[in-house]
């Protein structure tokens, strides 16, 4: 009952932001992004391609909001601004005269209705894994919750070869009218392997690029268009960025599910790891978010590496031994090491590290700040990398 109030409330903010700032998003093309994993890639994508083609565009993403030529920061730990926020970065990008706007979108702010009154144009559904179910309970309850984007928009375009995404589909109480399929494996109506134009594409990045195509595509770009974007893009912040690559190799990942931490960890084995090298990884699990995940994560982490380091990950208000004993749990016999401090743990496995090694620490990626019960402390994983590896040096 108090949830819905909630929305009720956020309902209301939303209508009357949408209204004080003239229902901006009927005078754009907006374009939502959602899905567990790979929503901020696909948005950065779409972004780059509609940039390219010389489309004047602006997008929030879980790093920034790009409106014009500015970027503005959007706060700790936070990929959708709040409901009074999206219209008004929306009236900048159409005052400042833009015809496109990309709106990286979370499962809460869907839930919360903090979207109500904004028109969408295209909506897409990257995919939909296990995470957030401390919010939403179940895992259909989260997949009928993305959904609610693609009831929004006029053009829907989801995953053919994602089986959460189209169970969900095929139980959807609404029908959606004009529904897009991408997909590498099943019959979809979009499927080009980006795999066999861009050098060593990750598997699931592959299906970043797809989305974004379809979505580019259904806005009216062309083929030609699309590809020659695709082929300049370079990834976001924080997503497999080699921040160090001479006696060994270490790469930053945002990679924070048990899907994310599994692809991020087979696509860097399969590309990267050469010889007798080893896969070293350095990663956490956030405090007071689902808890049901850190056996997977941990799992994820038994099967795919060498060496596992767990330490703290935003632990907040809970205790960041008993998260890393959760996660362990997913080791089963596997023996794994615990570093609560996260520059001690980075540090330890940087010590470890030996020629052809590749250090992949997951779960930070771009973001600035570490929150520790209830402060924020200004952290970087890319930094403490570069300091420390230039003192071994």
């Amino acid at each position: 009952m108090i949830q819905k109030l909630k929305n009720i409330y956020h309902f209301i903010r939303a209508l009357s932001a949408n209204y004080w700032y003239g229902f901006p998003s009927r005078k754009l093309q907006v374009i939502g992004v959602t899905g567990t994993d790979g929503k901020t890639t696909t948005t950065h994508l779409i972004y780059h391609v509609l940039s390219s083609a010389g489309k004047k565009v602006s997008m929030i993403s879980t790093i920034f909001a790009k409106i014009g030529r500015e970027e503005y920061d959007t706060g700790f730990h936070v990929t959708t601004p709040d409901a009074t926020l999206i219209p008004r970065y929306m009236k900048m990008a159409r005052d400042q005269g833009q015809e496109y706007f990309v709106l990286e979108t979370t499962s809460h702010r869907l839930d919360q209705n903090q979207l109500a009154g904004i028109q969408f144009e295209v909506a897409v559904i990257t995919n939909i894994t296990h995470e957030h179910l401390d919010y939403h309970r179940t895992i259909n309850e989260y997949a009928q919750t993305k959904m609610k984007l693609i009831q929004m928009a006029k053009v829907g375009i989801v995953n053919a070869d994602d089986e959460v995404t189209q169970k969900t589909i095929s139980n959807l109480k609404f029908k959606i009218l004009n529904l897009k399929t991408y997909g590498l494996t099943n019959k979809a109506s979009y499927s080009i392997d980006f795999r066999k134009d861009i050098p060593n594409l990750a598997d699931f990045n592959a299906y970043n690029y797809l989305a974004a195509y379809a979505v580019c595509r259904e806005l009216g770009l062309t083929d030609k268009e699309i590809r020659t974007a695709c082929s300049t893009f370079i990834l976001p912040a924080g997503r497999i960025d080699i921040v160090y690559n001479k006696k060994f190799m270490v790469i930053v990942d945002f990679a924070h599910t048990p899907n994310a931490i599994e692809c991020i960890l087979q696509t860097i084995r399969k590309q990267y790891v050469h010889g007798k090298g080893r896969l070293i990884h350095v990663f956490g699990s956030a405090g007071l978010r689902d808890r049901t995940k850190r056996f997977a994560m941990g799992k994820a982490s038994a099967t795919f590496a060498d060496i596992s380091y767990i330490t703290e990950e935003d632990y907040r208000t809970e205790d960041p031994q008993k998260i890393a004993d959760e996660i362990g749990l997913g080791f089963g016999n596997k023996q794994y090491f615990v570093e609560l401090n996260r520059e001690k743990a980075i540090h330890a496995a940087l010590d470890e590290a030996k020629p052809n090694d590749i250090v992949v620490v997951t779960g930070k990626g771009h973001e600035k700040s570490l929150c520790r019960g209830r402060s924020e402390y200004p952290w970087s994983d890319k930094n403490c990398i570069q300091s420390y590896v230039h003192l071994l040096s």
